[in-house]
């Protein structure tokens, strides 16, 4: 009888464990987003650039890149340019460098990330890598642009932002397809 009590505590405390870790799975995001703003680290980049297309040849804003592989990521991953000058409306462009010196196909994601946070509402790509998983066969090599705004309404107080990515293998998760390229 003590045994069939103790086992249904057990079982009650399991389950009430899984409920709590399914809850906080779902709080997870918003409680992310509140941490990232709090801090700000992380910034996400803004939306289409929805300004007037003039450009605001006055203002110069500097744009600094960086690149950076998780862990477990083994791919080359440089842009072609450490910074460039900006002027507020204008579309710029990077070009970012990937290399799988494997012997396997692999898939890779990058993520984005803006700061000084408050000035990543003003920061609109037009084109980005980031949009889509990038599969890179054994040994090859591509570039990828990166197009973007800074918006002409950024704070003025605003004259340095960095653009950086980190690239993560997602192999695991989203095979890549061989290419055969035998004869």
């Amino acid at each position: 009888m003590a045994d069939s009590i103790s086992l249904k505590k057990l079982v009650t405390r399991l389950l009430m464990v899984v409920v709590a870790m399914f809850v906080f799975g779902f709080a997870l995001v918003p409680i992310y987003d509140v941490m990232c703003k709090a801090f700000g680290i992380n910034g996400k980049t803004a939306g289409q650039y929805e300004g007037e297309q003039t450009v605001d040849t006055s203002r110069q804003v500097r744009v600094q890149f960086l690149s950076t592989n998780n862990a477990d990521m083994v791919w080359e991953f440089y842009p072609k340019g450490n910074e460039l000058t900006a002027h507020p409306g204008a579309v710029n462009e990077m070009i970012f460098v990937a290399y799988n010196p494997t012997d396997r196909p692999m898939s890779a994601q990058a993520v984005p990330s803006i700061a000084p946070s408050e000035a990543a509402a003003y920061f609109h790509k037009t084109e980005c890598f980031c949009f889509t998983q990038q599969v890179l066969q054994p040994g090859e090599r591509i570039e990828m642009p990166v197009r973007f705004i800074v918006d002409r309404d950024m704070p003025k107080d605003v004259k340095h932002l960095t653009l950086s990515y980190t690239l993560f293998d997602i192999t695991a998760r989203h095979p890549p397809v061989a290419v055969n390229t035998g004869g």
